[in-house]
């Protein structure tokens, strides 16, 4: 029977190296940091297009949907190309789909056009995909089985390091200020019991409409072409790397067993849907919570300069973890941390100002572990189904999709404050799943166990 106990690790599936491979390491890291910065974006456009196209809450929250829907749908097939063309290959591919997405915001935001924008996500979430599926696994082999769950967290970190910066840059160059139109009525309104400044565009020209969309669009096209333009250098980049060749992390020879056999890979894989669904689900809201009056009453862009303090304690979270992990059971620090994030939700909800301000923002600090932590447990034992395992779990990134919208339904119903009763939830489950689901049952012996 796999181990429960001391720090949680993935298992080697084949030979496994005794020394970190350190180039190949810290070469990975950029692709961490990349898909964090991007996916951090969101969070910034979703308020950008919620003005362009005056949208509701429901329906700005398709952004997360589409992105995070992408990862549901194209994680199984990430995992077949990986099979067949390798891991070194598989993330040039992702690198090459994402800078095309990223490339596709510059005839949408031409047009305008909200589903373009939505169409340009996805194909940007479908690389990205790719680039999960295949990098965290091979982060878990680069070195010895036993500090797997700590590295993971150390190239993590890199990742949050992405999500830190980009609402610097997302704020400074997307969330431009452009002129209002010729027409345009500023008027109060209540949402949900909240009183709500929105600008009515009833009286304004068709035109002059256009010309503001058109305006206003056009501040993503230089910042996404940038990205688009670092996204192939990278491609490049690790074409010509010489990255480890390790062997897939798939069965050698007939297996005569399932990842459904594992209820602690099953449970895991609920456990990033609710982890990522609540992660995005708070910093989708983020922006506009702090424009609320009874919370900071701030503008757009100083608000969305505050998201560096929630992915930045994410940042600082998993370096802190990375070490802690070689010392403290995993499952145990995860419950820890998910509880203490539960508790911050209800303070912000609760309370008004500035304490629900820095609450909410202190729950980047508790997040930090979380992915990492759920993903190691949930591969825990699994030998040669390391692979499929994976993949599941990286489906279950599809909560991104799914959480926030709902958390946008209940927004436009009972206001956005205390619309965040859907993230506590999320973050109970993940207590539980580090304290009773992560442990493995009697039926979920190691596949080297039962084949032997």
């Amino acid at each position: 029977m796999p181990s429960t106990s001391g720090t949680t690790t993935v298992p080697a599936v084949s030979a496994p190296q005794q020394t970190t491979n350190y180039r190949a390491m810290a070469m990975l890291t950029t692709l961490f940091f990349m898909w964090g910065f991007v996916t951090c974006l969101n969070d910034i456009l979703i308020p950008h297009l919620k003005g362009i196209f005056d949208l509701n809450y429901t329906k700005v929250m398709l952004v997360q949907f589409a992105f995070f829907t992408a990862y549901f749908v194209f994680s199984f097939p990430s995992g077949k190309f990986i099979d067949f063309f390798g891991y070194k290959r598989a993330m040039v591919a992702g690198l090459v789909t994402m800078a095309i997405g990223a490339a596709m915001f510059v005839p949408a935001a031409s047009a305008p056009s909200y589903p373009l924008f939505l169409t340009s996500l996805i194909i940007l979430a479908a690389g990205m995909t790719i680039l999960q599926t295949s990098a965290n696994p091979y982060v878990a082999v680069l070195g010895p089985p036993r500090t797997a769950s700590s590295r993971l967290n150390l190239t993590q970190a890199f990742n949050s390091l992405g999500t830190f910066l980009a609402p610097f840059f997302g704020s400074a160059l997307i969330l431009a200020a452009v002129a209002l139109p010729p027409g345009t009525v500023q008027r109060t309104v209540a949402q949900a019991g909240n009183k709500v400044e929105m600008h009515d565009f009833s009286h304004v020209a068709t035109a002059d409409l256009h010309a503001y969309r058109l305006a206003q669009s056009a501040t993503v096209k230089a910042p996404y072409l940038g990205i688009a333009a670092v996204l192939v250098l990278l491609a490049v980049i690790i074409g010509f790397f010489k990255l480890p060749k390790i062997e897939a992390v798939e069965p050698h020879g007939e297996v005569h067993d399932s990842i459904w056999h594992y209820r602690h890979l099953i449970l895991g894989a609920v456990g990033i849907f609710v982890y990522v669904g609540a992660e995005v689900a708070i910093g989708s809201f983020l922006v506009n919570y702090f424009e609320q009056p009874e919370i900071g009453n701030m503008p757009e862009a100083a608000a969305a300069k505050m998201l560096v303090f929630y992915w930045g304690g994410a940042m600082a979270g998993r370096l802190l973890g990375s070490a802690l992990l070689q010392k403290i059971n995993t499952g145990t620090l995860l419950a820890c941390n998910a509880l203490v994030a539960s508790c911050l939700v209800g303070v912000s909800m609760s309370l008004n100002g500035h304490t629900a301000m820095w609450a909410i923002l202190a729950v980047g600090l508790f997040n930090s572990i979380m992915f990492p932590s759920i993903f190691t447990l949930g591969v825990d034992g699994l030998g040669p189904l390391t692979g499929d395992g994976s993949a599941l779990l990286i489906a279950a990134i599809v909560g991104g999709a799914i959480i926030p919208e709902l958390q946008g339904l209940l927004a436009d119903r009972i206001g956005i404050h205390h619309a965040f009763i859907l993230p506590v939830i999320c973050y109970l489950y993940i207590a539980y799943y580090g304290f009773r689901g992560s442990r493995h049952s009697p039926a979920s012996t190691s596949v080297t166990e039962r084949t032997s």
